[in-house]
């Protein structure tokens, strides 16, 4: 079905940063203070895992980029390139230099959730695959990532997109459960023909 859109681009609704820029691996500590979103702790059906996310403690100066809810989290180095928009952190966090921080600009008719989606999409997934550098480890550029095109329809076609796609999330969700059901009732049953063909003592 036609939806009415503009077309824009990434750099001209939401603004760029890069990941927290930690020096060598993320060392964890217990008392840490902050919690660092790393590439394991993130999937594009169920967001940020803030369960799994390790604690650590920021040693420079600098003030870090915190995570908020309605940020927008881009893989941009490895095989896959995908965007998730996170819920409300749990406690102070950032993210890793794995990751671009896209925070949608005040004033911008944009949902972070329909940012996320579309990024995530065959259509813009096409630009960046086309954009990607690298030979051993693809990655994208900030100057590239910015410059990438976006189609932005009304605030409602956008409501109406995300709802739709967190349907499509839980029905997901849903049969994968159905499956892994189905397929414990399986192993159950087999492992119960093989106690009954045991000889009898």
């Amino acid at each position: 079905m036609p939806i009415d859109a503009v077309l824009s681009t990434v750099g001209g609704l939401a603004s760029l940063q890069g990941g927290y820029p930690f020096r060598g691996s993320i060392e964890e500590s217990a008392n840490g203070g902050t919690l660092a979103v790393q590439m394991k702790d993130v999937d594009p059906d169920h967001g940020v895992n803030w369960s799994g996310v390790i604690r650590t403690s920021l040693a420079g100066r600098k003030q870090p980029g915190w995570l908020k809810a309605g940020d927008v989290l881009f893989v941009a180095r490895g095989a896959r390139f995908y965007a998730v928009c996170i819920d409300e952190p749990p406690g102070a966090a950032v993210c890793s230099p794995h990751f671009f921080l896209l925070q949608v600009l005040r004033g911008a008719a944009l949902l972070p959730a329909f940012l996320a989606w579309q990024i995530n999409q065959p259509p813009f997934q096409r630009q960046l695959q086309q954009a990607a550098e690298g030979s051993g480890q693809l990655s994208i550029r900030r100057p590239v990532l910015e410059s990438l095109a976006l189609t932005v329809p009304p605030m409602a076609d956008q409501q109406r997109i995300v709802a739709l796609a967190d349907l499509a999330r839980q029905e997901r969700r849903t049969l994968h459960q159905l499956i892994r059901n189905r397929e414990q009732q399986l192993h159950a049953l087999a492992e119960g023909l093989a106690q009954a063909a045991q000889p009898a003592h």
